[in-house]
């Protein structure tokens, strides 16, 4: 017992080390509007309430590992997810010239059902989220989707700098993908009448 005592203790800080070294780091993401690859449409829409449906703490993005699992840095949002998604679809709704100023005839909510980055050989950024359009005189519930969008890159190589930049990158075009996908599907342009002239 006097020797296997040493080396379990040894082997138990050894195992702990990786855990006492996690980091943290906060990152915001972003909404670039690419004109001419989006579908416009009329001022008909706001922006409601997104509930956080992930499970995790609101402010947790996602984790960067190690090639065996172990977690070496978590990825924090300067203001909770379900803020961030509802000021994607206000800037996306803007930029199609979709979002009222007055009166709104639709209001754009839903759940956030997942929204992370992780890197354990490959950087991957994921999002889910359900939206719903509202009519905002009766209440009803005039459309209601599920949409995806994922990025992923090439693998990371170790010592090549922090990839938490990538990371964001990669979770801002995966939630950027969802929205413009939601925003422009014929299902919900047709429900809401907001199919363009010409279209």
């Amino acid at each position: 017992m006097r020797i296997i005592r040493p080396f379990l203790f040894l082997f138990a800080v050894i195992a702990c080390l990786p855990l006492t070294q996690c980091t943290s780091s906060q990152v915001s993401l972003d909404y670039e509007p690419h004109p001419g690859q989006i579908l416009p449409g009329p001022p008909n829409f706001t922006v409601g309430t997104f509930v956080n449906g992930r499970g995790e703490d609101a402010n947790l993005l996602g984790t960067v590992r190690t090639p065996i699992g172990t977690p070496i840095e978590r990825v924090y949002t300067a203001v909770p997810i379900e803020q961030m998604v509802s000021n994607a679809f206000a800037h996306a709704l803007s930029a199609r010239g979709m979002l009222a100023t007055a009166s709104p005839r639709y209001i754009i909510a839903g759940e956030v059902i997942d929204l992370y980055c992780q890197q354990v050989v490959h950087p991957h950024g994921y999002a889910q989220i359900r939206v719903t359009a509202t009519d905002s005189t009766t209440g009803q519930i005039v459309f209601s989707k599920v949409y995806k969008g994922q990025r992923q890159s090439a693998a990371y190589r170790p010592g090549s700098g922090s990839p938490v930049p990538l990371l964001r990158n990669l979770t801002s075009r995966a939630l950027q993908d969802t929205v413009d996908r939601s925003l422009d599907d014929p299902a919900f342009r047709n429900r809401t009448g907001s199919v363009p002239a010409g279209y």
